[in-house]
């Protein structure tokens, strides 16, 4: 189980890594206002929650196999909730949220939402249905 956790969190990093150069690369090609610290953190942050929801579901498998699905959606409403607590002060400081802001945080949620769920769609497809 922790082979499996470490190996499809170890696809996150490698994705999001991938990502974070080519998005900071393109940033700094357009000298668009995009601090490389901000950036880093809205990597972190997303990595962090998709670690932590695809860590989750691989351990609620035996115990609440039949109900992942809404363990998948209330990790949703939690990342919806971090957003609101820790960027969305932050890009509306002065009452507008700018492209580059939304861009900053919609990218590398969008990523690692994607893989997250390419990840848990090979897991679950692969769980025995009888349980």
């Amino acid at each position: 189980m922790l082979k499996k956790i470490i190996r499809n969190c170890s696809l996150i990093v490698v994705v999001a890594s991938v990502t974070f150069l080519l998005h900071w690369g393109v940033a700094s090609f357009f000298n668009l206002k995009t601090s490389f610290n901000e950036l880093g953190y809205s990597y972190l942050i997303n990595s962090l929650m998709a670690f932590g929801v695809i860590s989750l579901i691989f351990l609620l498998e035996n115990k609440l196999s039949h109900q992942l699905g809404f363990v998948f959606m209330a990790s949703s409403l939690f990342k919806f909730a971090i957003f609101f607590l820790l960027f969305y002060p932050y890009y509306n400081a002065d009452g507008n949220i700018t492209k580059v802001e939304f861009v900053i945080f919609f990218i590398p949620y969008a990523i690692c939402l994607i893989t997250e769920c390419i990840i848990l769609s090979r897991f679950l497809n692969g769980l025995n249905p009888n349980k």
